[in-house]
Parts: structure tokens; sequence; C-alpha cells
């Protein structure tokens, strides 16, 4: 059975409040957005030139480990582009006439964000091929004999294309874009800052070890970052004066069940049953998902890249192997368990 998480990178699309808060806290320009240096310096050349030539920017995709703010950046963008931006996402857009209804409505400049691009149905991407190229739209008017083809044309627009998966996209679809950027994790530095600008917004006065504290546990994450915090936040407002200091964020992990590397029992246990059923061998990702009780994609997308970062795991051509770091870390948490 899956374990509920703290940690996780995903959001509750049930929970308002927590929507809410988390556009509250995404910065709005390159200004405001901490980390991500190399992207940002290649991104403010394209956004400036094309604002030069008064073009929109080449069609941008951005892909890595979810949480690390791929639709936050496509925010920044249009921002800094000064255009609107249409978001939406892969698994939402079922046929190629929603697509031809979102393309149709969009004005010069715009922005289309498509999150989970690689999600995008076979249909679909076709349509979006001439779109993006072209900036023209085929339809097709009528059924049987009578059915005729119209080449509608488009407003010059920029999809921004987000996925944690880009061997799932189509070549003819990657070849599109003209930009193609990694997100990568961030510092526990960045992180810190982060933490420091967020606790400003929410008013949750926080001291600086405290947030040094937080970020060693955010697993190099701002989205788990944030969610942390305002965790932490609500401990130290029922416990104490509502400070967070480094006796409130201690205890307040404590009862999260949050690791000094940021792991939750979720990754614990998925260590621990690859080590007590498998040892150092490798493992089929399929085996590990029904060890967990979560689907493979889960594994592959939540779990992997930050433990792959860290050095706890290691892809080999027959599968998943725990490292000697893991064995070290779970003996040790196993052992904390007991006492």
């Amino acid at each position: 059975m899956a374990i509920d998480r703290i940690v996780t990178t995903t959001i509750d699309e049930d929970d308002a409040e927590e929507q809410r808060i988390e556009v509250t806290l995404r910065p709005q320009n390159f200004n405001e957005y901490i980390g991500q240096e190399r992207l940002k310096k290649n991104l403010k050349l394209a956004i400036d030139a094309a604002k030069k030539r008064s073009e929109p920017i080449d069609h941008v995709l951005l892909y890595g480990p979810p949480g690390l703010g791929k639709t936050t950046m496509a925010t920044v963008i249009a921002n800094e582009m000064g255009v609107g931006l249409r978001v939406t996402s892969g698994p939402a857009i079922e046929r190629a006439g929603d697509l031809a209804s979102i393309l149709t409505n969009l004005s010069d400049g715009d922005i289309l964000f498509i999150d989970e691009i690689h999600r995008l149905g076979r249909a679909v991407e076709e349509v979006l091929y001439s779109a993006m190229e072209d900036y023209k739209l085929d339809i097709v008017i009528g059924k049987g004999p009578a059915a005729r083809s119209v080449r509608l044309d488009l407003p010059k627009f920029t999809v921004i294309g987000a996925t944690t998966r880009t061997g799932s996209l189509a070549a003819p679809l990657r070849d599109r874009f003209g930009h193609l950027y990694r997100l990568e994790f961030y510092t526990t530095d960045e992180i810190a800052q982060i933490i420091t600008r967020a606790a400003k917004i929410l008013n949750a006065p926080i001291k600086p070890e405290s947030a040094k504290l937080l970020s060693s546990r955010a697993r190099l994450t701002p989205r788990i970052a944030n969610r942390l915090l305002k965790r932490v936040r609500d401990y130290a407002d029922v416990n104490g004066d509502g400070i967070i200091d480094t006796l409130m964020t201690t205890k307040a992990l404590e009862l999260m069940e949050i690791d000094e590397l940021g792991l939750d029992p979720a990754d614990r246990h998925m260590l621990m049953s690859m080590i007590e059923n498998y040892g150092s061998e490798p493992v089929g990702l399929n085996t590990i998902a029904a060890l967990t009780g979560d689907e493979p994609t889960t594994i592959e997308d939540f779990y992997e890249p930050y433990l792959l970062q860290i050095g706890f795991i290691e892809r080999t051509p027959r599968g998943r192997k725990a490292t000697p770091k893991a064995h070290k870390h779970v003996g040790r948490s196993s052992r904390l368990n007991d006492t």
C-alpha cells in the first residue's frame, strides 16, 4: 500500500487553498526567480532578442523532475515578454478539436503552456505540428464524401512545453522546439533563499538557521521546501509563538518523520524493501512497484530522481540497485526506529 507523503512534488488539485498559496509564492520575473542561473541567462538573451525584433520567442521545452519550477518559469517568460499566458495540460486536451479551440482564441505573441506535454494524444500532436511550424490550423469540416479540409491562419504564438519524460515525446514534436532546457536540482543555499522569501510572503517569521535546516530536508526542490515551510509554520503557530526557530523546526520535522537527508517513510520503506529482499542485487522497476504498492511511473517520476541525485540507487541494465550509501543510511534509520 502506498504511503501518504509530505515531500511529494504533486499538487492536490482538490485543495483550493494549497493551489492558491502555490500561485502566491511563485516569482513573477527573473529578479524574483532564485536559482537556475544558466537557464535564466539563456532565456534572457532569447527574450531580449525576440523583443528587439518584435517577434514571439521561439518555442520552449522545459524538462526535468517535478517541482523544480517549470510552470513558474513559463509564467516568468510570459511576464518578461509582456504577453498573455494560457495554461493547459496534455491529458486535458483529449481531441484535436480541443486544441483547435485553444489555438483560435490566442492573440499575437501569446504563450500556450502545455504541462505534461508528453501525454498528448497522437491526433492532437499532428494538429500541433503545423500550428507550431507554420502557424496554420488544418481542420476537417463535414463527414464522408462531403468532408473538406480547411486551413486557418493562426496568430504567431509560442508553445512552452513541460515534461518530466523527454524520452516519451515524439521526435517530430521535440524537433519543433527551438529552445530545450533542463531544470536542475537546486543547491541548499538557493533553497534556503527560497524558503526565506516564501516565509516573508506568508508573514511567518523565520530564523536564518531554521531556513538552512529546512533547506537540508527539502530534497533540493522548491515545491517541497514551500510545503515543509507551511507545515512548520502550522506547528509553530500551535505550539509556540509563531516564530520559526530551530526548536520548532526540529520538532515539526520529527513529527513528519523527515530525516536529515529529506527522506520520508515512503522513501525509507522503498529502500528497505529493496535491501531486505534483494540486498545489493538489481531489482526490476515493476518488482519495486509491487513491493511499495505504487505505480512504476510513480517510482520513476517521484522517488528515483532525488535518490539518484544523492547516490542511494543506481540504474543498471538489470534494474535498480541500492548503493552502499543507502544500506548505511537505512541501517542507521532502522536502529533509530528501534530505540
